[in-house]
């Protein structure tokens, strides 16, 4: 029997969204809105893909 393949890999309690550059807690990252649904967790009537219906993505910070 095929076993289904997590769309992202789990970091203890917290999942990595397609939308997230980095796991949360990283030094150098920070919460963000979504630019895919402006913060609001929805696009088309369901769950956005990009945060996962969080409405938050986890980027990066600073210039380097």
């Amino acid at each position: 029997m095929a076993q289904e393949t997590p769309k992202s890999p789990p970091l203890g309690d917290k999942t990595l969204n397609p939308g997230d550059e980095a796991a949360p807690g990283t030094p150098g990252a920070a919460e963000d809105l979504c630019p895919e649904c402006s913060g609001s967790g929805k696009l088309n009537d369901g769950p956005c893909p990009n945060c996962g219906g969080t409405g938050k993505v986890v980027q990066g910070i600073g210039g380097a």
